[in-house]
């Protein structure tokens, strides 16, 4: 069953065409990632999903509902982390839960309790009285993500979550999204950590330009539009050049640095270290961070 379904969705800005007819759909109990660099179009699509920013075109229903028809009863079912700060700074930590839990029509009874479940989740039981403006980064985000639950959701969107957490911060939030997931709860979320989305995602798609470029599983995707391996060769010369071309393999050449991507390295690499050099030589596994290099390219997105 699909949770979410996403046909010829469109956007543009004037002249600009954000979102260029994507087609995509969440499946009941999966995380679904939604990849690409900075102005591909991710936030675009993650604030028409649930209604905030109006589509030009396109066919959008969530739990087999029309998001035109039935938003209300959309928006009911559905929690949002933003990547934006909306913490209600006037509030404790506690009042914020509770005072989101009133927006859902959730008794006050009901709203204490799940205050309190998630707080404790979330390990924020012995914050519960802070203020917003004493909390660090790491615990607005648990917040964030604590009211997002509030209203027991069955779909969770997430867009960025992580962004800008240290690493300590990261690793709390993925394990809670883990056990989320395992406890059947769909997530469609947007990231710019490739670890983030092998770790979590089920499945993916990378845009770029408003335009689906992939879409299937991490590292089946990875396997095959990259390989098993990718040899790395910093500041190659003619020698080993040379080995290359005489080779059946793909290379990227960055100048300075050679990016040759295996379905089977070793021999390779290990032809390459005894005839030809073996300074400056690294074989690793290949990941979803080259597959997104590889399609969206290297260059810098303002």
């Amino acid at each position: 069953m699909n949770i979410l379904q996403v046909e010829a969705l469109r956007k543009a800005y004037g002249e600009l065409q954000a979102v260029k007819g994507i087609s995509f759909a969440v499946r009941k109990g999966e995380c679904f990632g939604l990849l690409g660099p900075n102005g591909a179009g991710k936030t675009t699509t993650i604030r028409m999903l649930y209604g905030y920013t109006p589509r030009d075109a396109g066919k959008l229903e969530l739990f087999g509902l029309d998001i035109d028809r039935d938003i209300r009863e959309i928006k009911r079912r559905i929690g949002i982390c933003q990547q934006e700060d909306s913490l209600d700074p006037d509030l404790t930590v506690h009042d914020n839960l509770v005072g989101y839990a009133r927006y859902f029509s959730i008794s006050r009874q009901q709203a204490e309790r799940r205050a309190a479940e998630l707080l404790e989740f979330f390990a924020l039981k012995n914050r519960a009285a802070d203020r917003i403006s004493v909390l660090s980064g790491g615990l607005k985000r648990r917040l964030m993500l604590a009211r997002a639950l509030v209203n027991d959701p069955d779909l969770l969107i997430l867009d960025e979550p992580t962004t800008g957490l240290d690493p300590q911060s990261r690793q709390l939030l993925w394990e809670k999204l883990a056990t989320l997931k395992g406890q059947g709860l769909s997530i469609l979320l947007t990231t710019h950590y490739m670890e983030e989305a092998e770790r979590l995602c089920d499945r993916l798609v990378i845009v770029d330009h408003g335009e689906i470029l992939v879409e299937g599983k991490p590292a089946q995707l990875v396997r095959e539009r990259v390989g098993h391996s990718v040899l790395e060769i910093a500041e190659p010369d003619q020698a080993v050049r040379a080995f290359l071309a005489s080779e059946p393999c793909r290379v990227e050449d960055l100048g300075n640095r050679l990016l040759v991507y295996l379905d089977d390295g070793d021999q390779l690499f290990l032809k390459l270290t005894r005839e030809v050099r073996a300074e400056g030589c690294t074989l690793r596994p290949a990941g979803l961070e080259d597959l997104f290099l590889k399609l969206t390219g290297r260059e810098l997105r303002e």
